[in-house]
């Protein structure tokens, strides 16, 4: 089955297609600018010259329309036809407490979604936006949501509630979600597969470390615990978000700076982190090319990244009551292996041990030494195949 995976933005949608029958990728890409002048799209079919097309797109309806005419076009596209196309996967980001898997979507689900919006508003509503467009295009082709919430679904509530009166839980849902469950999701299964072992007997602490970071507790290929909360500014410190504070500097910064909470907002998701503390950049590699410059204040947002990642290491080990293996993931995690060995100082206590000359080593690999009791493992994500796979599971039923 070839299945399309869609991630629509606000104002951008990213597509891949897959053939689930040997996991590969024939055609992937983006379109840029919807709704916005100079949109514009660029298609990389496999085997293929790369295409850039230069088009108005008023909305996500013409931007799947384009992103199908390019597929099917005699000249660069891939398919012969849309009739190839067996369903299509959409990436979620947030499903609430309604979904704790992968589903069909009809009317009942785009509610749901709907409802979901003021949890998170500035992806719901693209993900709604994109959903239809691909009704509209590919009529009676069967439509997945894939929910980036639904992986920690499985939190016990110990670990989920928040200890404010119980009636606000009931009243507005606030309690932690968790985000990036599709890529934990997939590295905990890559992880049982490379080390030999069913995941049902694994207890795992994944780092998903971009620009956004969360890490999850995985007992029995379960998620048990996560950073991020009941948005994704909680848990480490990230590019530009603050990860965990104390709550008391929110209305502290209002009185002392006389912002707004609109304001507080904004400084805390896109003007903190490694970026609010450096001052230079949230892109790592000018943190560490400013660093070794003599720049204190990158080096002190570096080594501040690489402490809120190391302490869920211990946390999340007591909270499973062992540890088999940590696994690193998305751009910092895949391909920092400075700040992998940073994160990983002082914790060979657990058992965990890199080999210094495989750390520097790219692509799915176990960096662990012969002699470590926990291995590390670095598995680049896919989170796009993962979505192919839950399409393809729910739609061959």
């Amino acid at each position: 089955m070839k299945v399309l995976v869609i991630n629509a933005g606000s104002s951008s949608l990213k597509y891949q297609l897959i053939d689930t029958f040997d996991n590969s990728v024939i055609a992937k890409g983006m379109c840029e600018r919807i709704g916005l002048g100079g949109s514009n799209m660029k298609l990389y079919p496999i085997g293929k010259e790369d295409v850039h097309i230069t088009k108005a797109m008023g909305d996500h309806a013409d931007a799947v329309a384009l992103v199908l005419s390019a597929l099917t076009d005699k000249e660069y596209g891939v398919i012969s036809s849309m009739r190839e196309i067996g369903a299509v996967g959409h990436r979620v980001v947030h499903g609430g407490e309604t979904f704790s898997s992968a589903v069909i979507i009809d009317k009942s689900v785009k509610d749901a979604i709907r409802e979901c919006v003021d949890l998170a508003p500035l992806h719901n509503p693209a993900n709604l936006t994109g959903i239809e467009a691909c009704e509209k295009a590919l009529p009676g082709v069967p439509q997945v949501a894939v929910f980036d919430t639904a992986f920690h679904q499985t939190m016990p509530p110990k670990a989920y509630l928040y200890a404010i009166p119980y009636e606000l839980y009931q009243k507005y849902h606030i309690r932690k979600y968790g985000f990036h469950g599709t890529s934990h999701k997939y590295v905990a299964q890559r992880a049982a597969v490379m080390l030999g072992k069913p995941l049902e007997d694994l207890k795992l602490v994944t780092f998903h470390l971009g620009n956004g970071a969360s890490i999850t507790a995985i007992k029995g290929g379960k998620s048990i615990d996560t950073s991020m909360g009941f948005t994704p500014l909680a848990g480490v410190v990230m590019g530009t978000r603050s990860g965990i504070i104390d709550p008391a500097i929110v209305p502290y910064l209002m009185e002392k700076e006389n912002m707004t909470i609109k304001e507080v907002d904004a400084l805390l998701n896109k003007e903190s982190g490694v970026l609010g503390i450096s001052g230079v950049s949230s892109d790592f590699r000018d943190l560490e090319a400013a660093a070794s410059e003599g720049n204190e204040r990158a080096r002190l947002a570096l080594e501040m990244f690489a402490y809120s990642v190391k302490r869920y290491v211990g946390f999340y080990a007591c909270a499973m009551g062992g540890l088999d293996a940590v696994v690193f993931t998305a751009g910092i995690g895949e391909n920092n292996h400075a700040m992998r060995e940073e994160i990983l100082k002082d914790t060979e206590f657990l058992g965990i041990k890199i080999d210094l000359e495989k750390n520097v080593l790219r692509g799915e690999i176990d960096i662990s030494t012969p002699d470590a009791r926990v291995r590390t493992l670095v598995i680049p994500t896919n989170e796009e195949l993962m979505i192919a796979l839950d399409t393809k599971r729910l739609v061959g039923k």
